[in-house]
């Protein structure tokens, strides 16, 4: 018998749309807004389930105090409060479009929930938008 456990988070960043490659032009008209040159800031809204078998003896898909401690070890203590351009090395050659944030945080925490199980990220950059990332 499977289940989903789904653990809600959230942090606060600043990032900026922009690719160096491109004419400020270029980046100002694919990016917008999001290309300020002086950064902008959201306030992510992360869920993190995670889907397998439920064992038959302690009753848990995932232990959620596990889970939860992964996801401040591995993404808040991480992104919170941070510039994701400047101060994140996953974007040092990434744009960190929520998109490619929803990827990095999945290959964070791939690593730590058991193969057998499926891993989902879904992130809201605003209450509107949002991505879901599963690995693929």
């Amino acid at each position: 018998m499977k289940a989903t456990v789904s653990r809600k988070a959230h942090f606060n960043a600043a990032h900026r749309l922009h690719r160096s490659d491109w004419s400020d032009e270029k980046n100002t008209t694919v990016f917008g807004k999001c290309n300020n040159p002086n950064y902008h800031g959201h306030n992510y809204e992360l869920i993190v389930s995670v889907t397998g078998e439920i064992d038959p003896v302690t009753g848990f898909v995932i232990d959620v105090k596990i889970l939860s401690d992964l996801i401040k070890e591995h993404i808040e203590d991480v992104l919170d409060h941070k510039n994701l351009n400047l101060d994140v090395v996953d974007f040092e050659n990434r744009n960190p479009t929520a998109e490619n944030i929803a990827v990095v945080i999945w290959n964070k925490l791939r690593p730590y929930i058991n193969l057998k199980m499926d891993l989902e990220v879904v992130l809201y950059e605003t209450p509107r938008n949002f991505v879901t990332y599963k690995g693929n």
